[in-house]
């Protein structure tokens, strides 16, 4: 209770500043390029600095990287807010903030998932990680429309906010009693046999390795697109807090989807789960058909429906066939895959949008989710994965 509960703090900070980030950068630079740079720097430290984090988590202290990355990130946003409040801030400081922002979730998450291994019995990591999607789920309903109310009332206000967030996991994460790993021997191998050893895991399990390439493309669609839909809305006249209540149906989507996570985990294998949200994403395209920020809100709300569930059957499924000595590893590798996309998406969409316009970015990631979902819908590894309550028990 006391990790899902700082966890709702922090993430509600983080995400409430999603949409702040881009609509802060728009203000005092009106570029949707350097936006995008922003949003490039705020997601490309998870996917470089996720195999030296996994490494960390696995052999360090995991509740003491967790302090320092939660640490870090309140320094980095209540400085911005400073900066803000002074009228001194600038493009290069909104860069530097976003960097150490990503870099400080980069070495959280690996940490946090052997926390939950490790504060959670075994037989309920399914529904522990389903009650995680839920926590997102309602963090992203509420961010995105709280972020844009706050940065109406100031520039500086949600950023702030941000920084109390943080101090709220890092008092969470200290009140906690429980040890956030097993006993182990110390870890004498060097840094680059102990990475090695996770992509290995990861490499020789076909679904894993799949997941990881289809979602590194997926995530490139997915902040691609609600990168667009934040410049969209701006172009359109929208103010920041109408942009993010454009996200209040997609973020109920995700509660929705959240609740119907554990009937779907129980009927369906994790692949058949995953096909069904690849072929949620090319609805997009209707935008291109139809270039109204709102449609491009509404065709994004069966992805949000689609999400939790896909994540919490993979993340079940990962953590029931993964080693506690090796979790921080599997997971910042399958990160670092994933999210090498991420960035790419954020810069892609902010490029696009200056050279070639709103229906020709959008018509390209559309294109791309078609792909990825007639790639997933043929993948041997995909489907041949059996349901969750079919696996053992995970192993130690």
């Amino acid at each position: 209770m006391l990790l899902q509960a700082g966890q709702l703090l922090s993430s509600a900070g983080t995400q409430s500043t999603t949409v702040v980030y881009t609509l802060l950068t728009l203000a005092l630079t009106h570029s949707s390029a350097k936006a995008g740079v922003v949003g490039f720097a705020r997601t490309a430290p998870i996917a470089v600095f996720s195999l030296l984090a996994g490494a960390t988590a696995d052999r360090a202290d995991r509740k003491r990287v967790m302090i320092c990355a939660d640490a870090a990130r309140l320094g980095a946003s209540g400085a911005l807010a400073l900066a803000l409040l002074s009228g001194r801030a600038s493009f290069a400081a909104i860069v530097a903030v976003a960097f150490v922002e990503g870099t400080g979730l980069a070495f959280f998450a690996p940490a946090a998932s052997g926390a939950l291994r490790s504060v959670v019995p075994p037989h309920q990591l399914g529904d522990a990680a389903g009650t995680e999607q839920a926590r997102i789920a309602v963090v992203g309903l509420a961010g995105p429309p709280l972020g844009g109310a706050l940065y109406g009332l100031g520039r500086a206000v949600p950023f702030a906010v941000d920084a109390v967030s943080y101090a709220c996991s890092l008092v969470s994460i200290v009140l906690m009693r429980t040890p956030f790993q097993e006993a182990r021997e110390p870890d004498v191998e060097p840094l680059r046999a102990r990475v090695r050893a996770g992509l290995r895991f990861v490499w020789r399990q076909p679904f894993l390795r799949t997941t990881a390439l289809v979602f590194a493309l997926l995530n490139m669609v997915g902040l691609g697109t609600l990168f667009a839909l934040v410049v969209v809305g701006r172009r359109q006249g929208l103010s920041g807090g109408a942009i993010g209540a454009l996200l209040v149906p997609f973020g109920v989507a995700l509660l929705v989807g959240s609740l119907v996570s554990p009937i779907a985990r129980r009927r369906l294998p994790p692949g058949v789960i995953l096909v069904l949200e690849l072929w949620t994403w090319p609805l997009s395209a209707a935008f291109v058909l139809w270039p109204n920020v709102y449609v491009l809100a509404a065709a994004m709300i069966p992805s949000g429906l689609a999400i939790p569930i896909t994540n919490a059957a993979v993340t079940s499924y990962r953590l029931m066939i993964t080693p506690d000595r090796l979790v921080g590893r599997v997971v910042s590798v399958q990160t670092a895959l994933i999210m090498v996309g991420a960035p790419l998406g954020s810069l892609g969409a902010g490029v696009l949008l200056g050279a070639l316009g709103a229906q020709a970015t959008i018509a390209a990631f559309a294109a791309l989710a078609l792909a990825l979902a007639a790639w997933g819908t043929l993948s041997p590894s995909i489907r041949s994965v059996p349901k969750l309550v079919h696996l053992d028990a995970p192993r130690r």
